[in-house]
């Protein structure tokens, strides 16, 4: 039964973009498919999608300018480069990566005349600012390469060898980190000298929650994808995901492994950890509710390993009903697309109710426990355990592409570009 106050909150978010309403007809309101598909085929003709759809250029990117820099090495980088080379990462958020990343947010039909444009301009003219690599041929980090194959996956692209070189790369704690140990096999720059055999000196051995929700999003898309045919299957990738899942999961989502304590900071960034502040798009950046809504899209049942962090996300519902966009991360937008930080945001609110309709679902139909503590989180088993090998690729040096700082001043101090 939908109450008075459900109905007002449903009022509220269908009085928006065409890109929200379709969501929120098939997630929150069980429309039919017939009226879910509707709303949907309106996203690239009206509204968001077909506003940022316009403002791609002829040779595949988006307005965005130069990026802004905190040092004259980063912005000689930039500028050294050749133009096909320039916008595809950066500027945050305007380039191709993020400008794609949007309109499949916001449910562009991929098929669409305009879509597919807009992807072929993007595959024939778009280049990696790292060493040039064609867009759908991703480049040499996880965080980047799990972006990009949830973009090619749902975009119709053969994404076979970047998924390939992901489950290479997947880690003995199930995660995957953009700074993890790779063979130092006298890579072009790296200044290595030790062939074959040695590792990167101050790789990390252990996952991080970025780069893991990046490469779970763009497996669990790409498993999406070939299930229904559209790109070919890659043995492993249902396992891979399951691992990634288990990752966050066997850390309650915000916990560390061995003691249980909350994860306070964050070793990316450095500064504190901004994990239970809610933001939308949240680009790079992992927080508890993107955590819980990858977890309800890709199916998977909850357990009392995420009643924490649900019950935190029903503890930021404010009195109307809604969720603030708590966290608006550094960078500009084409446009904006909720009323400002701090303010009632319709991205968190129709992911913060789809959450709580996933889990509360399930939980009417088991009788579990939250759990009592803690004081640590349990140890994966051993069979879970893999050897970390990374692709011939992952050879190149990361330190011939100096990282732009964020595009304006933050206190803590900016977060470094690479998740």
């Amino acid at each position: 039964m939908t109450t008075s106050s459900q109905k007002q909150d449903l009022a509220w978010l269908l009085d928006s973009d065409p890109a929200i309403r379709w969501q929120v007809l098939r997630d929150l309101a069980d429309a039919p498919e017939e009226q879910v598909a509707a709303e949907r085929a309106r996203v690239a003709d009206e509204g968001w999608g077909a506003r940022l759809l316009a403002l791609q250029q002829a040779d595949g990117k988006w307005p965005g300018g130069e990026p802004a820099f905190s040092s004259e090495e980063a912005a000689q980088w930039w500028r050294s480069m050749e133009p096909a080379r320039q916008g595809t990462l950066f500027p945050e958020w305007t380039s191709i990566a993020w400008s794609l990343t949007l309109l499949r947010e916001f449910g562009v039909e991929p098929g669409h005349p305009v879509v597919r444009q807009a992807v072929a301009r993007v595959h024939e003219n778009a280049r990696w600012e790292h060493d040039g690599e064609p867009f759908f041929s991703g480049e040499v980090e996880p965080c980047i390469n799990g972006r990009t194959v949830a973009l090619g996956a749902y975009y119709g692209m053969d994404m076979t060898p970047v998924v390939t070189r992901l489950l290479g790369e997947q880690m003995a704690d199930g995660g995957w980190n953009c700074e993890q140990e790779e063979p130092l096999d006298s890579a072009p720059g790296s200044g290595s000298s030790t062939g074959g055999g040695g590792r990167r000196a101050g790789g990390s051995t252990r996952g991080s929650f970025h780069t893991t929700i990046e490469v779970l999003e763009g497996l669990t898309e790409y498993d999406r994808a070939a299930g229904g045919g559209s790109v070919p299957e890659v043995a492993g990738v249902a396992e891979a995901v399951a691992r990634g899942q288990q990752y966050m999961l066997q850390r309650r989502m915000m916990r560390r492994l061995s003691t249980g304590e909350l994860i306070e900071k964050d070793r990316q960034t450095g500064a504190a950890t901004t994990w239970t502040q809610f933001s939308h798009p949240t680009y790079w950046h992992y927080d508890l509710l993107r955590g819980l809504d990858h977890l309800r899209a890709a199916g998977v049942a909850p357990d009392q390993q995420v009643t924490e962090a649900v019950e935190i996300v029903r503890g930021k519902q404010d009195p109307q009903g809604r969720w603030p966009l708590e966290n608006r991360h550094p960078g500009e937008l084409h446009f904006p697309i909720d009323d400002g930080e701090g303010r009632p945001s319709r991205w968190n609110t129709l992911r913060a109710l789809r959450v709580l309709k996933w889990y509360d679902a399930a939980r009417r139909q088991k009788h579990w426990r939250a759990p009592k503590s803690h004081r640590r989180a349990p140890r994966p088993q051993p069979s879970d355990r893999i050897s970390a090998r990374a692709s011939p690729q992952a050879t190149r040096s990361r330190t011939a592409r100096p990282s732009p700082p964020p595009t304006r001043a933050a206190s803590p101090p900016p977060a470094p570009r690479r998740p």
